[in-house]
């Protein structure tokens, strides 16, 4: 039977990246050498992420952001200093359950083509649209900036969704820059010439937001969508489950979306 440990070897064998000398993708709970019953992939490990998993009889998590909300892992022994409540109940449930949590995140965005550009841009249709030698551009069929930040609200289940721009604008070359990658690489894909649109998952509103914004009032014509951290990279996730069912035929498998947190005044129109 294999164990947590054995299934990360077969990951990071068959991933097609090289480990970093400094990575964040490591246990974050459990022993690894524990046998698995069944693997859970998520894009965050929520606490409800956890319960469903254990419902499913799932014993491995794998999940593409941090368990404890810190993506270089160093926040448990704060947060335990601290008598942390959340920490503290979401630990005990791990430990209650003997649930393993492994972080893929580093391997997941350096194997080619990033996995979780992959995921994402199959979910919008995008697939077959990648400018050559631009990783994260595609080239698409005109349309608006309202229109296109309508279609990835609804394709990626983003529920909060905002934009930066005109809805009239007309857009065809879009960039993606997802989950949190920082403000240089949203501007440096703003300024693109073949980019009339970047898509992020999230952004400090000081600086892409404010830049953005100035875009449109210097009369230069580029629109921003900020879909929202957990729905831009889940179905990144979604694509990582489907490599591992072929990877793993002797484990169930199972896809765990986290739920988007954000809600907008007036209520979600899109499913929880």
């Amino acid at each position: 039977m294999l164990t947590a440990q054995d299934v990360v070897v077969r990951i990071t064998e068959n991933i097609g990246a090289a480990p970093r000398p400094d990575t964040v993708d490591t246990f974050l709970a459990g022993d690894p050498e524990a046998p698995v019953a069944g693997v859970a992939v998520t894009m965050m490990a929520t606490f409800d992420v956890l319960r469903r998993a254990v419902a499913e009889g799932l014993d491995l998590v794998i999940t593409h952001e941090p368990l404890y909300y810190d993506h270089g892992n160093q926040a448990e022994p704060r947060l335990v200093a601290e008598v942390d409540p959340v920490h503290r109940a979401k630990a005990a449930f791990v430990a209650e359950h003997g649930l393993r949590v492994w972080h893929l995140h580093d391997a997941w965005h350096d194997r080619h083509p990033d996995g979780v550009d992959e995921g994402t841009a199959r979910a919008l249709g995008w697939t077959g649209r990648e400018v050559p030698g631009a990783a994260g551009v595609y080239a698409l069929e005109p349309t608006t900036l309202g229109e296109l930040a309508a279609h990835v609200a609804s394709a990626l289940g983003a529920r909060a969704l905002r934009f930066v721009g005109d809805p009239a604008l007309p857009v065809s070359g879009v960039g993606l820059d997802l989950g949190f990658r920082g403000f240089d690489r949203n501007r440096r894909l703003l300024q693109r010439d073949d980019v009339d649109v970047a898509v992020i998952g999230e952004g400090h509103e000081w600086e892409t937001g404010a830049y953005a914004a100035d875009l449109e009032a210097a009369g230069i014509r580029k629109g921003l969508v900020v879909v929202g951290h957990v729905p831009s990279e889940q179905e990144g996730m979604a694509e990582a489950a489907r490599w591992l069912r072929g990877l793993l035929p002797e484990l169930p498998v199972q896809f765990l979306p986290a739920t988007d947190p954000y809600r907008t005044v007036g209520g979600a129109t899109l499913p929880a």
